[in-house]
C-alpha cells in the first residue's frame, strides 16, 4: 500500500462525504490510541479547523487521557475533554446494575462505549457535523467493537485498513511514535489489551484478512468470531413485507 497516495484518497473521500451530507465538519472520539489519532489527522486535513475531537474518560486510565491530549497537541486538533464517569455511575446506580461482575464486566464496558456515542452525536447535531467512527478492518472483521457504541457512527474512514496499514498511514501523518508503538487497548480495565481480549494477535488477524492464510486454530477462531458478530455489521432485521 502506498500510504501517501492512500491519505490523499481518504482526504478527498472525506470531503465528498461532507458535501453529500451538507455538513460542516466531523466529530470523533479521541482515545489516545492509534486509530482515533489517524482519524483525527485525516479529518483535519479534509476540513481544517472545522472538527471536534472529544476525549471522554469514564473511569479511564490516566495514561490514556494523557496520550489523547498528546495526540491533540501534536496534530493540532481541536479537542475537548468530557468526563463521563459521574454520568456512568448515576446510570448504573439508577438502573440497579450494582450486581456487576467486577472490573471486567463487559456489560458495563459496553455502557461506557454507548455513553460516548451519545455524547458524540449530541455535539455533532449541534455543529451540523458527521460522527466519524475510528474502527479499522481488523476490528470490524471479528466484531471487536460495541454495537451502538463505537460502532455507532456516520462513516468509518479507516474501516477498510487492517491494523498494520493503519500504522503505516499513522507514520506518514506524523502521529507520535509513542502512540504508534503502544499496545492497542480499549481501556476496559487495567492491563487490558485488544490482543489478550481477542485471543489472537493483530499480525495473525491481518494476515488472515489479507491472504486467507494462517494456523488452523487461528483461522478457526477468526471465522468463529466473525460469525458470532455478524449481527453487529448488519442493520436490524425487518420482516419481509406482505399484504396485510
Amino acid at each position: 500500500m502506498d500510504a501517501v497516495a492512500e491519505i490523499e484518497r481518504l482526504v478527498s473521500w472525506l470531503r465528498d462525504r461532507l458535501g453529500e451530507a451538507r455538513a460542516q465538519g466531523f466529530v470523533y472520539g479521541l482515545s489516545g490510541g492509534i486509530d482515533s489519532a489517524v482519524v483525527g489527522a485525516l479529518t483535519e486535513r479534509a476540513a481544517p479547523g472545522a472538527n471536534l475531537a472529544i476525549i471522554m474518560p469514564c473511569h479511564s486510565q490516566r495514561v490514556d487521557i494523557d496520550d489523547a491530549h498528546l495526540v491533540a497537541r501534536s496534530l493540532g486538533l481541536n479537542a475537548k475533554e468530557i468526563d463521563l464517569s459521574p454520568v456512568f455511575d448515576l446510570l448504573v446506580s439508577q438502573a440497579a446494575l450494582g450486581d456487576s461482575q467486577g472490573s471486567r464486566d463487559l456489560a458495563s464496558a459496553n455502557l461506557k462505549a454507548r455513553l460516548r456515542m451519545a455524547t458524540l452525536y449530541l455535539h455533532a447535531n449541534r455543529r451540523n457535523a458527521l460522527v466519524s467512527g475510528t474502527g479499522n478492518r481488523s476490528e470490524l472483521t471479528v466484531g471487536y467493537f460495541t454495537k451502538y457504541g463505537d460502532g455507532g457512527c456516520d462513516l468509518l474512514p479507516i474501516g477498510h485498513l487492517v491494523k498494520a496499514q493503519v500504522r503505516a498511514v499513522a507514520a506518514v501523518l506524523g502521529v507520535p511514535e509513542r502512540i504508534i508503538v503502544k499496545a492497542p487497548t480499549a481501556g476496559l480495565w487495567p492491563g487490558q489489551t485488544d490482543e489478550s481480549e481477542m485471543g489472537i494477535t493483530y499480525e495473525a488477524l491481518d494476515r488472515y484478512i489479507l491472504t486467507g492464510e494462517g494456523p488452523a486454530a487461528v483461522v478457526e477462531r477468526i471465522q468463529a468470531m466473525n460469525r458470532a458478530s455478524d449481527h453487529k455489521r448488519k442493520p436490524p432485521p425487518v420482516p419481509d413485507w406482505h399484504a396485510l
